[in-house]
């Protein structure tokens, strides 16, 4: 009943806060960290695992309500077990480096849809089966990522939303291809 009450306040309290948020978005850098699940369903795998991750970046005002900008990361996708039965030889796990471009496009003073996209470095590893035969795999995968997302910037410097994002990731016959949805928070300065 207390953590009930605490978040409900909590809760209240940060859309209490005046809306110091201007149409005037400002060119500028920017740092976001998000946390979320991953999940993968492909091949020999099918569960899911926590991600995170975080990027920085520089984005452009075009319009009082578009920024569009460039970004680089890191993202840890989860390590996850193999489906019931399979001898695949053991987890697999995804992680890697992003570098593309964003957009943050206001639909009103607050609310906000964005998108994401570009090359993902990723190290991958984890197990198939050639046949019978189980083959490990520990090798870098030159990949894509995307993702959209909507939130609500608190001013011109902190925003917090919500995004799903898809990674390809896959080398030497095994493809991991991680789907993420994840809550993020935002410092722009």
């Amino acid at each position: 009943m207390k953590t009930n009450l605490l978040a409900l306040a909590f809760g209240a309290a940060l859309f209490a806060l005046p809306a110091a948020h201007a149409a005037d978005h400002q060119s500028g850098f920017f740092l976001n960290g998000h946390v979320g699940q991953s999940s993968i369903d492909k091949g020999a795998y099918d569960d899911d695992d926590t991600a995170f991750g975080a990027n920085l970046g520089y984005r452009w005002a075009l319009a009082p309500n578009v920024l569009v900008g460039v970004e680089g990361g890191y993202a840890s996708l989860g390590e996850v077990s193999p489906r019931a039965g399979n001898a695949v030889g053991g987890k697999a796990e995804v992680d890697g480096w992003t570098a593309g471009l964003n957009g943050h496009f206001n639909l009103t003073g607050n609310w906000y849809v964005s998108a994401r996209a570009g090359l993902f470095r990723a190290d991958v590893r984890g197990g198939y089966l050639d046949g019978d035969v189980p083959v490990h795999v520990d090798d870098h995968a030159n990949d894509w990522y995307a993702g959209a997302g909507f939130g609500y910037d608190f001013s011109n410097g902190f925003s917090v939303g919500v995004n799903y994002d898809a990674y390809r990731a896959g080398t030497s016959g095994l493809e991991l291809d991680p789907r993420v949805f994840s809550v993020s928070g935002e410092v722009r300065f």
